[in-house]
């Protein structure tokens, strides 16, 4: 109840201060003032990492695309498809800290969890092995499955990498070193900036320069915030490994699979529409098209994904606390800025949409391609700028299981037939009878909230985890 009170402490200095105790649009604005700094002090610093991190992947892209379009289809579907079905499954396993079940105690082990967390990605390897079978098998043409295959071979490395980097960025995260995280990833970025120029076109590797490029900036973003934890950059936190980290794993575990199964079902559905592209006429141009389309949509993503974050660690203070109309307050607080963000971009696309692809290509086909794509794309980026802040909202207060089949429903039982019934198409599909019948469900069960019993429900789960008899304190 302390942040609680401390909120109220602050609120009404800054009303006394203002003279206006009773003027009800000046509280307003100071209450969002106020939950405006808290949500920014995590949303920043999460959108600079997430951003500075995803940018190596369109750098990477960008100069694949001018080496030709055979070498940007075998990169993204390498890239986007392969990899991103695998970062979609290992990243749960870094360890959910935002639910107020009791979960933040994870804070003080996830540092150790790469150690589990490379289980399954060894259980992975064989989608990296058997990538050109299995691309062939899926319908794609011969010479991109097999360079496809190459390119996924050597990002193995890069692979194993998230086992490690995930709970690293948790831990620093949980520890409010957010800045460490963004400062670690602008580092990262310029060296990988430098790194792309020397390989694909001082050393001319083509896309294994690509890979080698992506492997090592990875394994950098770990190297960095590793070292910054050993050098006692946490020492309340951690004091070395321990064998401690491996208790309650079982929990960990079914919450892991929870969260896991919600993004999957979403995350992968972008993959199958790249795969799709495959049983098209130039199959070619439509994966370049289509992925440099996923790249600025995953490029903007990285804003709304960290109001997702930012949305869930201030729902589950604030329900934590005990604080049912705080929580219910910062989740309007973080859908508006989130759509309105969504919307000045998704503005940007229609203005400039004969002309954002000119970063990744010359191609005039794949340009003209993109061109027709960029509707869906404006739709996609306003939709996705309020879908993710409601599935923060569901993660704040341990609703995953219940998002996961929401997820199910509306992106392959309504979507996807929905697509195919009134030629849509999958994508269009996807947006108008996934992501939006997704919203407004999501959108619905919060508005249907009764945010009290909820505060009621997350105060029981922090007094049972805080108890003596828990074991979690040790851990």
């Amino acid at each position: 109840m302390g942040s609680v009170k401390r909120y109220d402490e602050e609120l009404n200095q800054a009303l006394v201060a203002s003279g206006s105790n009773d003027d009800d649009s000046l509280e307003l604005k100071t209450r969002v003032l106020m939950e405006s700094k808290k949500l920014w002090n995590i949303v920043g610093p999460s959108i600079f990492s997430r951003v500075a991190t995803y940018s190596m992947n369109v750098i990477t892209q960008a100069f694949a695309g001018h080496l030709g379009d055979l070498e940007l289809a075998s990169l993204s579907i390498a890239n986007t498809v392969i990899v991103g079905l695998n970062f979609g499954l290992l990243k749960p396993y870094a360890g959910k800290h935002s639910g107020p079940k009791g979960t933040t105690c994870w804070a003080f082990t996830c540092k150790d969890r790469g150690l589990f967390s490379s289980s399954p990605a060894f259980l992975l390897l064989p989608l990296y092995v058997f990538t050109t079978p299995l691309l062939k098998l899926l319908g794609q043409p011969d010479d991109v499955a097999e360079q496809s295959g190459l390119v996924a071979a050597w990002l193995i490395p890069l692979h194993f990498s998230f086992a490690f980097q995930f709970p690293l960025q948790r831990f620093l995260q949980c520890q409010l070193k957010a800045g460490v995280v963004a400062w670690v990833s602008l580092a990262v970025l310029v060296i990988h900036v430098f790194m792309s120029w020397i390989f694909m076109y001082l050393f001319q590797f083509g896309v294994v320069g690509a890979a080698i490029t992506l492997d090592v900036s990875w394994w950098l973003l770990c190297f960095g915030m590793f070292g910054y934890t050993w050098c006692g950059g946490c020492p309340e936190a951690w004091t070395g490994f321990s064998s401690k980290a491996f208790s309650r794993l079982w929990e960990f575990v079914k919450l892991s699979v929870a969260s896991g199964v919600m993004l999957c079902l979403e995350n992968w559905y972008y993959r199958i529409l790249i795969l799709m592209t495959g049983y098209l006429k130039n199959s070619t141009i439509a994966v370049d098209a289509l992925s440099v389309c996923m790249s600025i949509n995953g490029w903007e993503m990285m804003i709304p994904l960290a109001f997702f974050a930012a949305t869930g660690v201030r729902v589950a203070n604030e329900l934590g606390a005990g604080n049912g109309k705080g929580a219910k307050f910062a989740t309007v607080v973080s859908v508006v800025q989130s759509t309105l963000i969504g919307l000045f971009f998704c503005v940007l696309i229609m203005i400039f949409h004969d002309e954002f692809a000119l970063m990744f290509t010359s191609s005039s086909d794949v340009l003209e391609a993109v061109n027709n794509l960029s509707f869906l794309l404006a739709v996609t980026i306003l939709l996705n700028s309020v879908q993710p802040v409601l599935s923060g909202v569901a993660v704040g207060s341990g609703w995953q299981s219940k998002v996961a089949y929401i997820n199910l429903g509306c992106y392959y039982l309504v979507g996807l037939p929905l697509g195919i019934v009134l030629g849509w198409g999958i994508w269009g599909g996807m947006i108008f009878g996934g992501t939006f019948v997704q919203t407004i469900i999501l959108a619905n069960i919060t508005m249907q909230c009764n945010w009290e019993k909820e505060a009621e429900k997350a105060t029981m789960h922090v007094q049972n985890w805080s108890s003596p008899t828990s074991d979690h304190n040790e851990s």
